[in-house]
């Protein structure tokens, strides 16, 4: 482990806690061991073991960590502030093993005080804090951004409980507590002397102050704590380590002791509980009023606690409100954060006196706007009367606002009153409602889609309105994700045949890979390539075996979809394909068919029964061709539970056919076909989302595609889509071996809602979609027979995914909305990082 961590690093002033030599890594483990887990060996559980490597690592990032927070306090450096609602992290530990460069090293040093290293990579227990793209998306994002060396603070909430972990039970899909604190988290530190206060509820005050000036007072109803907790978030071989910044909600007073002493033991701790509730849960179930509260609760808390923090570093470092806009970038990352264009302008206009014009300047040239969605019901909006008694001042000044909008829309659009109504940032028909999304795209100096189809529909259906007063404003940044964990981390085998032919800079410059096209003719390299493949899917087929209790054949055919389970994305498309493969070999046992395993993985909202009647769906089949000897293990079915980054790490670099079927137009983007086509996986897919453009990249010829277009769509729902008139021939008899109860035990209903739902209604054209689908897949297995030119295709789909690394969409947001320049960190020396260079 002589390999310094960066070309600078002064190894000779360097504290022992972070030299990178093996024998100081391993005396700094066994330290951690006995000085913070406080166990020595005969007694240490794996857990200790776990943590005390985690200490170690960290120990080793923060140093970097100091020296980059110290330069940009003293530089003022201009800082992105990425505002989600969502941080879909990952485990920490291999994945700062690898950006740190020491991964090899460390596993060597751990191996040889005789502990299984890959055991201790396993004890890390994920951390759940999103739902999916979104939270994944944020992650990779600020991976990006410190391997760049752009400055930049990640802010979030640090819920106690992430999203659910998901058993299957009888085939059903059951949430448990996903108690990822229970154990404790090494990789965050506690600042508790940056906590901020959050008001809610109450009402608000005219009042005039010292200098005869009418102002308002906002007088809540309670007072809340934001403490903030920050996590390292280190570049790739750098001396950059950004920080992502979680607020845990706590109550300003945790115990009453006048209550208590009255006998109210209970009563004495409600304001604590009540108070925690805001951090407690990922997304709480909003079906009931409590839960709309508490959603947006959350939301406004950790907007307030990251503006607040946003002004706290302004004072450090001496630079005046005024500036606010010059110092930072704020990026809302979909409709969750928007409140924080009212939140600002109340914290200018309230706290600062700023004048309503001079901060409203402010607030639109600090703030952009990314959009997530094409489904309107994802377009948040809050009842006009919850809103209030939640956030009374924020009310009246997206009145102001609204006010303010509508006089420029009349002038802009004289006699147009239609659309006002469409515009305002409230909604007026039937019960009032805040529209979310209004409200972020008229506080935001820029906004954009995620894919550029998804750009362009944004621009011509959901906010054409906006687009059309304010096209400079709109732009696409096409989605990435980093090469780091889903290449380098995922797939080492992968990682090292690349990097043996093409040497190591591709994992900055996924352009790199391009150099990797020649070899696709080379045919020693395709059998590496393949033997590559072949491993990963062995690996595979232990953790569904011991996962899912389903024994696979790494020889088939590896089919797969993981991801949300939702009606859009159209799971109940591929199992009903599934059924109609089981059928055809049943009445045609001698029928000529590639032997297949088909993999899904996905969690339903705990709300959405289609969803997880689909899951239902899903597993009956599978239970029933498993066990069929008639099929002749010819197909497979495995559901994976709990679908998380822990799981897709395994799963990208076994997957050989990616299933992207989305109604087209529905996805915004999708991330997880960028991370299938990096590993080698070949896409099936509709004209959706990023589809579009992995299409462009990796060429029509290397990509199976089906399915009507958005605008083939249009005119069929124009002309009026009648699923029914698509059932027929083997869809019909699909249909028909599910409505029979043979995959519910002879119960005819149990499927009865989803199949009712697709022969009257299908929204999302599974029906009209199915034959194409099912003749596409027939090209997917010829393709498959001819094995060497499916090992073609799979190199060049890795070696044309260049456009979808997260460094190339935060270069393209830093340099056409951020306007951040990089900051290179110089690692300060063991003097001066003592010496109090820290802010």
């Amino acid at each position: 482990m002589a390999t310094p961590l960066t070309t600078n690093t002064a190894q000779d002033d360097a504290d022992p806690r972070t030299l990178l030599t093996k024998d100081a890594f391993k005396q700094d483990f066994l330290d951690n061991l006995f000085y913070i887990q406080g166990k020595f060996p005969a007694l240490a559980t794996r857990n200790d073991y776990y943590q005390a490597l985690a200490y170690t690592v960290r120990d080793r990032m923060l140093r970097c960590w100091i020296s980059t927070a110290a330069t940009y306090t003293t530089l003022g450096s201009r800082t992105v502030a990425y505002f989600s609602a969502e941080f879909l992290m990952g485990p920490h530990l291999g994945n700062n093993l690898v950006n740190l460069g020491i991964y090899d090293d460390v596993k060597q040093a751990i191996t040889e005080l005789g502990l299984d290293f890959d055991l201790l990579v396993r004890q890390e227990y994920e951390p759940g804090l999103g739902n999916g793209g979104l939270g994944r998306l944020a992650a990779c994002f600020i991976d990006s951004l410190a391997t760049l060396e752009i400055p930049s603070l990640g802010y979030g909430i640090r819920y106690e409980f992430g999203i659910f972990h998901q058993e299957i039970v009888d085939g059903w899909q059951k949430e448990r507590t996903d108690k990822w604190l229970s154990f404790g988290n090494p990789w965050e530190i506690l600042r508790s002397e940056w906590a901020v206060e959050v008001k809610l509820g109450g009402y608000t005050e005219q009042y005039k102050d010292e200098h005869d000036r009418l102002r308002i007072r906002w007088v809540p109803q309670n007072r809340v704590v934001g403490v903030p907790y920050d996590t390292l978030i280190p570049g790739y071989r750098n001396n950059t380590a950004n920080t992502l910044r979680l607020w845990k909600s706590e109550a300003p007073e945790s115990f009453d002791f006048s209550v208590f002493n009255r006998g109210d033991y209970y009563g004495a701790v409600n304001q604590k509980v009540a108070s925690e509730n805001l951090s407690k849960v990922l997304y709480p179930n909003d079906e009931q009023v409590q839960g709309k509260e508490l959603r947006l609760q959350q939301q406004y808390f950790f907007v307030s606690c990251s503006l607040q923090d946003m002004l706290r570093i302004l004072r450090v470092q001496k630079i005046p409100v005024e500036k606010f806009h010059e110092k930072f970038a704020a990026q809302l990352n979909d409709t969750h954060p928007a409140i924080a264009v009212a939140e600002l302008m109340r914290l200018l206009v309230d706290e600062y006196v700023v004048p309503w014009e001079k901060a409203w300047t402010i607030t639109c040239k600090t703030f952009a706007y990314t959009n997530h969605t094409l489904l309107p019901e994802a377009l948040e909006c809050w009842p006009l009367s919850l809103f209030g008694r939640i956030l009374p001042r924020h009310l009246q000044i997206i009145y102001e606002i609204n006010a303010r909008f509508l006089d420029e829309i009349r002038i802009r659009f004289f006699g147009e009153e239609d659309r006002l109504a469409r515009m305002s940032l409230i909604d007026e028909r039937g019960e009032r409602y805040v529209r979310m999304a209004h409200l972020a795209c008229v506080g935001s100096h820029a906004i954009n889609g995620v894919a550029e189809l998804h750009s362009e529909l944004l621009k011509r259906d959901v906010l054409h309105d906006f687009y059309q007063m304010w096209p400079e404003k709109f732009g696409n940044k096409t989605n990435g994700v980093t090469p780091r964990r889903w290449m380098v981390l995922s797939n080492p085998r992968l990682t090292k045949l690349i990097s043996e032919n093409i040497g190591e800079h591709w994992i900055k410059d996924l352009g790199e890979l391009t150099k990797l096209q020649p070899l696709a003719e080379d045919a020693g390299f395709r059998e590496r390539w393949r033997a590559v493949k072949l491993a990963c899917k062995q690996d595979f087929a232990v953790l569904a075996r011991e996962r899912a209790g389903v024994v696979i054949d790494p020889q088939s055919l590896f089919d797969v979809q993981v991801k949300r389970i939702h009606e859009y994305k159209r799971q109940h498309l591929n199992i009903l394909h599934v059924i109609a493969l089981y059928h055809r070999l049943r009445s045609n046992p001698q029928a000529d068919m590639i032997p297949r395993t088909f993999i899904f993985g996905g969690k339903a909202a705990p709300g959405y029964h289609i969803a997880k009647l689909i899951i239902k769906l899903i597993t009956s089949v599978g239970d029933v061709v498993n066990r069929d000897p008639a099929v002749r293990d010819r197909i497979k079915v495995v559901f994976l539970p709990n679908f998380n980054v822990t799981n897709g790490q395994r799963i990208y670099p076994a997957a050989e056919l990616s299933e992207q079927i989305s109604t087209a137009g529905k996805e915004a983007s999708g991330t997880g076909n960028m991370k299938f086509s990096m590993n080698g996986a070949l896409t099936i897919g509709t004209m959706d989302g990023a589809n579009v453009e992995i299409r462009q990249e990796v060429g029509p010829e290397n990509f199976f595609l089906f399915g009507l277009t958005t605008d083939e769509i249009d005119v069929l729902r124009a002309r009026g889509y009648r699923p029914s008139d698509y059932l027929q021939g083997e869809l019909k008899e699909v249909i028909d071996l599910v409505r029979s109860g043979f995959f519910s035990r002879g119960d005819p209903d149990t499927f009865r809602p989803l199949i009712d739902g697709l022969v009257w209604h299908d929204p999302y054209l599974v029906f009209a979609d199915f034959a194409a689908y099912s003749e596409c897949q027939q090209r997917v297995s010829d393709a498959y027979r001819d094995v060497e030119h499916w090992t073609r295709m799979s190199i060049l789909n890795a070696a044309r995914s260049a456009k979808f690394s997260s460094d190339r969409t935060i270069r393209e947001y830093t340099a056409d909305i951020w306007k951040a320049p990089a900051v290179p960190v110089r690692l300060l020396s063991q003097t001066e990082v003592k010496g109090g260079f820290m802010q």
